[in-house]
């Protein structure tokens, strides 16, 4: 006998499916995909990833992906590569009841569990991407915090791997309950690749609960030969807090949704964005500051740096619902052009249906300022060190917000490849 919960399952795979079958690859005419074409996009191409991969050089990830990041002990870390996946948290949290562990197990051991939160904050009806990892994805990474339980030290998780001709994907979920804390950095990454396409599309669905509070670290460093594409959400409840940073280097090409839904009152959210882009890469992200609630505060800074031919979007609105009163919120983007080819497209906005807020936005695109270089030069550094340097200044106010040196260092270690061409 099937027991009820893996029906349950069963039927979110089988709903988004039956949403899958009705969509179709987005097409520029589309406003949320005006400026990113899929066209070259051959999907045909790829077939589902599976663990039956010869090649270990591609199937483990590097040293330097597994180094911890925090700079405390970790609490847990889960490592899902292609063909292995290792689990680690330790016993004082497991007797807490806190959950840090990937789809598979929970199928096996706790699948009311998943049943309960799966496609609960990002729905198949939103594209075909989300419609395609819910109906065809086999595994993900899911972290639950019980009630009252405060956890000190940093949680981590790697999602290894996009191969060649494959479509990998991959689904996390990360719920506090009412009066818990945590701390995860979580790792999208595959082999630097430029050769042969590969494919990977994502989602992340989090919920913080009433006076929650959450910091979340995440990075994308996947290969320069992957297609990715991801929808992520958090649901703020009441007096809850996120700390959102992200990190984007990697990919050929990416288009990246993130809501910030401010459902409870005196809820807050603060999104920090880095990214880098060098080559053709394009990477697109549009974000969404939903204030659904009175007294809600959010506070966006995204600031991208660009080289060679490559293209970045950031489309950016702060909604404020009506009677979402006593609303604060803010959102910047700044762009540092470091080629001639390079180019940056960035769209603020505002659509506000109350009456007693403060919300405002900005964006700038313009390169190093010739003034900031001749000094650093007058004083007998090189250009290409002094064009570095003044690319850290331009950055210092993300590495600011982020919590860990070990991510900054990630960061500034980005910052170097790049510029050492």
């Amino acid at each position: 006998m099937v027991p009820e919960k893996a029906k349950d399952l069963a039927a979110v795979r089988e709903h988004a499916w039956e949403v899958y079958k009705t969509q179709g690859i987005p097409a520029t005419t589309e406003e949320a995909w005006r400026r990113t074409d899929l066209s070259r996009l051959n999907a045909g191409q790829f077939g589902l990833q599976n663990n039956d991969l010869n090649d270990y050089s591609a199937a483990t990830p590097p040293e330097e992906i597994l180094r911890p990041l925090a700079d405390t002990e970790q609490a847990g870390q889960i490592i899902l590569s292609i063909n292995d996946e290792k689990i680690k948290l330790s016993n004082d949290l497991l007797e807490k009841g806190v959950v840090f562990t990937t789809f598979s197990e929970l199928r096996k051991n706790n699948p009311s569990l998943l049943a309960r939160y799966i496609g609960k904050i990002v729905k198949p009806e939103e594209g075909l991407f989300p419609a395609m990892v819910q109906a065809f994805g086999q595994d993900g990474i899911f972290l639950f915090i019980p009630k009252n339980v405060k956890i000190s030290q940093p949680l981590h998780s790697i999602i290894w791997g996009a191969i060649e001709k494959t479509a990998r994907l991959s689904h996390v979920i990360v719920v506090l309950e009412e009066n818990s804390e945590a701390t995860f950095i979580h790792e999208t990454a595959s082999p630097e690749n430029e050769n042969g396409s590969a494919f990977h599309a994502g989602i992340v669905e989090i919920l913080i609960g009433e006076n929650a509070r959450l910091q979340f670290v995440e990075l994308q460093s996947l290969g320069k030969n992957v297609w990715n594409f991801s929808n992520e959400r958090a649901r703020v409840e009441n007096q809850g807090t996120i700390e959102w940073t992200f990190g984007a280097i990697g990919s050929r090409l990416t288009k990246n949704f993130t809501d910030l839904d401010l459902v409870g009152e005196g809820a807050t959210g603060k999104m920090s964005g880095f990214y880098f882009t060098d080559g053709t890469q394009h990477l697109d992200h549009d974000t969404q500051q939903n204030h659904l609630a009175p007294h809600t505060t959010s506070d966006l800074l995204f600031k991208g740096a660009l080289l060679d031919n490559s293209h970045s979007v950031w489309q950016g609105m702060i909604y404020v619902a009506p009677g979402a009163q006593k609303t604060d919120g803010y959102q910047a983007n700044r762009n540092l052009i470091l080629s001639r080819n390079a180019h940056a497209d960035s769209i603020p906005g505002l659509e506000i249906k109350a009456d007693d807020v403060r919300c405002t936005h900005g964006a700038t695109v313009g390169k190093i300022d010739k003034d900031e270089l001749f000094y650093l030069l007058s004083r007998g550094i090189p250009q290409k060190e002094a064009e570095r340097l003044i690319v850290e200044g331009f950055f210092d106010p993300i590495m600011q917000r982020i919590p860990f040196e070990g991510v900054r260092n990630r960061f500034q270690q980005y910052i170097h490849n790049k510029m050492a061409v």
